[in-house]
């Protein structure tokens, strides 16, 4: 079953490869696929530190009762190293270089003073100079960031740090979830 769904994921993230970005070339191609059939002959994990690393730091930004309000996976080789936390959203946009590729799960406050309510984001970050290959790569990994990342009012992808501005993620999480009301005025 593992095997199916890993090989529908791996032609999923070739077709998006194809569609949504630079035409890749044979070599890169035939590299990709070789770097997936390793992955699935080998098994291994993807998270340098494991799944579980991944979701204690997932049910810590969903926990109402810390001031954890994000947490970030970024690329150390092949495998996604340790969550990197933080409760000020300026550290999480630091982590966004143009050559980075970034996994965000992000807690926003929402509603008003007499009904806040936390609302949460699922962020990918690919930088501007990142190459084809490893943009390829990110959406095969994805969907193993969000086997774990479950639970999120709307999926953000972007490549312009002005995409992922507070403000902005806020007013996208606010709309998908019927809560941008305004005041008419």
């Amino acid at each position: 079953m593992k095997i199916s769904v890993f090989l529908v994921i791996m032609v999923v993230g070739c077709a998006f490869a194809f569609a949504f970005q630079e035409k890749l070339d044979r070599e890169v191609e035939k590299e990709l696929i070789r770097e997936l059939l390793e992955h699935l002959e080998t098994r291994q994990s993807i998270f340098s530190g494991g799944e579980d690393e991944v979701r204690e730091a997932y049910e810590t930004v969903r926990d109402d009762d810390n001031d954890i309000t994000w947490f970030a996976l970024k690329y150390d080789g092949r495998q996604l190293a340790s969550p990197i936390t933080g409760s000020d959203y300026a550290d999480f946009l630091a982590l966004c270089g143009g050559d980075d590729r970034v996994y965000g799960y992000v807690r926003v406050e929402t509603g008003d003073e007499m009904n806040p309510r936390a609302k949460f984001a699922f962020i990918t970050w690919i930088g501007p100079s990142v190459s084809p290959l490893k943009k390829a790569r990110v959406s095969t990994d994805k969907a193993f960031v969000k086997a774990i990342t479950t639970q999120f009012g709307k999926e953000i992808l972007a490549d312009e740090l002005d995409e992922l501005r507070y403000d902005r993620v806020k007013a996208i999480l606010e709309k998908a979830s019927g809560a941008a009301y305004g005041t008419g005025a």
